[in-house]
């Protein structure tokens, strides 16, 4: 039986990263993950995790735009007229980093994590992760509080849940 979100969400990073290594390891699923805010936070949690290269061949931080574009195939123009905080953005990267690795399920995630770097529409704890594939993706916006070690953590942990909820339907 499916866990519920609430559930997954009270769990630590390294139960939660067991989780989804088993649940992959059942599903015969490879898993990516395109990291912005978090700084490779997803890709951490995912191989503290004893045999997660099963599972896990490929990572891809892309803390600029132009890594964005270079490495995930991000339209320029969509991160011009969206920023990179945005649901085109992430959907975009997500579908990227599955066409590129090979993965058949990713996670994608850009926010301000602060302290600076906010605005008004975007204000510091602003996260967009996006789940999917290289044909479909979804995405979620948060605005996690906290300073910005909260903020990154917040964000690995919903990122981590959302790749459990998707495999555990």
């Amino acid at each position: 039986m499916p866990a519920s979100p609430q559930r997954l969400s009270n769990l630590d990073l390294a139960t939660l990263a067991e989780r989804l290594g088993r649940l992959c390891r059942q599903e015969g699923r490879q898993v990516t993950c395109a990291e912005s805010c978090t700084g490779g936070g997803v890709a951490s949690a995912i191989t503290e995790v004893a045999g997660s290269s099963d599972y896990f061949e490929t990572g891809y931080v892309t803390y600029s735009n132009a890594a964005k574009t270079r490495l995930l195939g991000v339209d320029p123009m969509l991160l011009e007229a969206h920023g990179a905080v945005s649901r085109e953005v992430v959907e975009a990267m997500v579908a990227g980093a599955c066409r590129d690795s090979g993965a058949t399920l990713g996670v994608a995630i850009s926010g301000v994590a602060g302290p600076g770097g906010g605005s008004d529409a975007k204000p510091v704890g602003t996260v967009w992760l996006a789940w999917g594939d290289a044909n479909a993706q979804q995405a979620e916006h948060y605005h996690f509080p906290g300073d910005r070690r909260a903020v990154r953590e917040q964000a690995v942990r919903a990122a981590l849940v959302g790749l459990i909820q998707r495999l555990d339907a």
